[in-house]
């Protein structure tokens, strides 16, 4: 006689993994000993700053910028070091005495400090990068009195990617005070640029940017827009050529033949 199991039939099958198993929103993507968010818009916003700081009265073989790299300040402290989403520099060489690239930015090898200062604010900087948090002895200082107090960072950019809010503060006697938008832009006079929120796509991606504008307010375009502009500006040539070709056809006149 053969004993088959005892089913038990079940009303509501069981749920996929996918389902129940934590996403990306439950996991944590920081490192709690060095606060910050390494997700897609703290890796793409950064490359959009960095593909469009072009100072229009710089040497183009002046001007340095870097995401995420160590910037080394204290020559007391020499291993002491904040580390800025995106910063820009003007009057050093891209390549470390003109010879290697960079493991990180040392300002006292260096003959600049950075010129402006992008911080893109996360839940675990936010204290830190807007200069509320309290002082504590014998440990660093916070990167607001780094950059007002001991680099003298002339112009320090706060940016949320949450709530698109955009905070600007320039140096005046020594201390940090709000700089106001200029047609919602960050005028930079010394650099010929401003800075400013953009909507539009980049690498296919719709959102607000942060991204350099002329001071005018124009667009500083990134490599692939600027060849997207070239190929319509040759297909607008070939349009207007073609309508020309054919207007003289009507008038009897081959264009083919013509020197």
């Amino acid at each position: 006689m053969t004993i088959f199991p005892h089913y038990i039939p079940q009303s509501d099958p069981p749920r996929p993994p996918w389902e129940t198993l934590p996403t990306m929103y439950d996991l944590p993507s920081d490192n709690p000993e060095e606060p910050g968010l390494p997700d897609d818009f703290h890796f793409l916003q950064p490359l959009l700053l960095y593909l469009t700081f072009q100072p229009i009265n710089w040497n183009p073989e002046l001007v340095y910028s870097a995401a995420d790299l160590n910037l080394y300040y204290d020559l007391q402290h020499p291993l002491w070091y904040k580390r800025p989403d995106w910063f820009g520099v003007v009057g050093v060489k891209k390549l470390y005495k003109g010879e290697d690239l960079r493991l990180s930015y040392v300002t006292w090898q260096e003959t600049a400090n950075p010129f402006v200062i992008v911080e893109l604010l996360s839940p675990g900087t936010e204290v830190e990068d807007l200069g509320t948090s309290e002082k504590a002895e014998d440990k660093p200082p916070s990167k607001w009195d780094v950059y007002e107090k001991i680099l003298r960072i002339p112009y320090y950019i706060v940016f949320s990617g949450y709530t698109n809010q955009l905070q600007a503060f320039g140096l005046v006697g020594g201390h940090y005070e709000p700089i106001n938008l200029t047609n919602g832009r960050i005028l930079m006079p010394e650099l010929s640029l401003s800075l400013g929120v953009w909507q539009g796509a980049f690498r296919d991606i719709e959102r607000l940017w942060l991204r350099w504008f002329t001071l005018e307010g124009e667009l500083i375009p990134e490599p692939t827009e600027e060849v997207a502009a070239a190929n319509e500006r040759v297909m607008i040539a070939e349009q207007k050529a073609e309508k020309l070709a054919e207007r003289l056809r009507q008038l009897g006149v081959n264009p083919d033949e013509m020197e």
